[in-house]
């Protein structure tokens, strides 16, 4: 059985960015929360059976606001559960909340991966995500991770209205001098409901346009894959033994436990997958968990048609692509779509004995790609 990671959702954030549309909280002190976790992690004990862990990821929300102690009390509930073995515990942190002696008690604590949301070095740029930190912080974050955790990744924001490549170059040569060993690069993209997307519609143009998009998607690869690093996912970038164990099991279709407000779960079981949310506000999240032991506000059976589309549209975003076989054993029939064929004679896909994954062009397109295979 595939080996299963554990995401724990911290929902609070002193500061709300105005293009995030995560379930998060302006930043309040919560007595109850931690303990709901805990507790609903001893629930998906018992729906996983004996599992072995490949991760523990803390994401939110801003989980660098959690202490050690409420960190290392999860890392300790997951080893009496589960048992751990060489694995990957990883949190998020801002620069800005950069405190020496906090990541240190965050490494005695078991974390041996930390992930920046650095966004930027330009001041500028900084500004206009409404981030709170500048340049300077960003860079002194950066080093001190590097110097603390066994492994560190840098979040990278492209594509802000008015970028110029010669700013994201600056950004990259920055990374690369550090020595960042993993790299994330997202495209700035306008979500319903946000400062930016409201932004928009009042005519302020927060990101630009997707032709001069694609063209700084090429300056990221072209930069970063002849700096040595694996463009092993769409948006990831890593120096050999540093890809991120807890996203490739997402991409690889794995089970993971989905604890905290409004986190998402999988968890299969005598053959059939199941998806799982918990409740949104941390008060309906830890109301549940002390009534009935769980936060999950639903609990989803995946049948086969849906099941087998999450595999393709997850699989195919990373470089090994998904298995054909896997694939026609979650759906009960061969990928037969009517696109296969133009798509890989088009360049777009790649066809490898049991393998089918996405060119480099391809993966410029993926949704237009994953589209045509499922809707035709």
């Amino acid at each position: 059985m595939e080996k299963l990671a554990v995401y724990i959702h911290w929902p609070y954030c002193a500061r709300i960015c105005p293009y995030c549309d995560f379930n998060v909280y302006k930043r309040k002190t919560d007595d109850a929360l931690l303990p709901a976790i805990l507790a609903d992690l001893k629930h998906w004990r018992d729906l996983s059976g004996p599992r072995e862990i490949t991760s523990i990821h803390f994401g939110g929300g801003t989980p660098s606001l959690m202490t050690a102690t409420q960190v290392g009390a999860v890392v300790e509930t997951v080893e009496k559960l589960w048992g751990m073995r060489d694995i990957e515990i990883a949190l998020e942190a801002n620069p800005h909340e950069m405190d020496i002696e906090t990541w240190r008690a965050y490494c005695a604590a078991g974390l041996n991966r930390m992930s920046l949301g650095v966004q930027s070095f330009n001041d500028a740029a900084l500004a206009f995500l409404g981030r709170d930190h500048d340049g300077t912080a960003a860079r002194k974050a950066l080093d001190l991770a590097l110097e603390i955790f066994p492994s560190a990744s840098a979040d990278l924001i492209f594509g802000w209205a008015g970028q110029s490549p010669t700013e994201l170059a600056s950004d990259l040569s920055i990374l690369l001098d550090a020595g960042t060993p993993h790299i994330s690069t997202y495209q700035l993209t306008i979500e319903d409901g946000t400062a930016f997307a409201r932004a928009e519609q009042r005519g302020q143009t927060r990101a630009i346009d997707a032709e001069l998009s694609a063209d700084f998607y090429d300056i990221v690869r072209g930069t970063l894959c002849t700096s040595g690093f694996d463009h092993y996912e769409v948006s990831n970038f890593a120096k050999a033994g540093h890809q991120s164990r807890h996203n490739l099991a997402y991409w690889r279709g794995w089970d993971y436990v989905g604890v905290g407000p409004g986190a998402h779960g999988r968890i299969t079981t005598n053959g059939k997958r199941h998806a799982t949310t918990t409740y949104l506000t941390p008060a309906r999240y830890t109301k549940a968990v002390s009534n009935t032991g769980t936060g999950i506000d639903d609990k989803a059976l995946l049948d086969s048609e849906a099941w087998s589309a999450e595999y393709l549209l997850m699989g195919l975003r990373i470089e090994a692509g998904i298995s054909l076989s896997r694939y026609e054993a979650l759906a009960g029939a061969p990928l037969n779509s009517s696109e296969l064929k133009p798509l890989i004679e088009g360049g777009l896909l790649i066809n490898e004995r049991d393998r089918l994954k996405a060119s480099q062009t391809g993966r410029l397109v993926l949704n237009s790609v994953t589209e045509r295979l499922l809707l035709a």
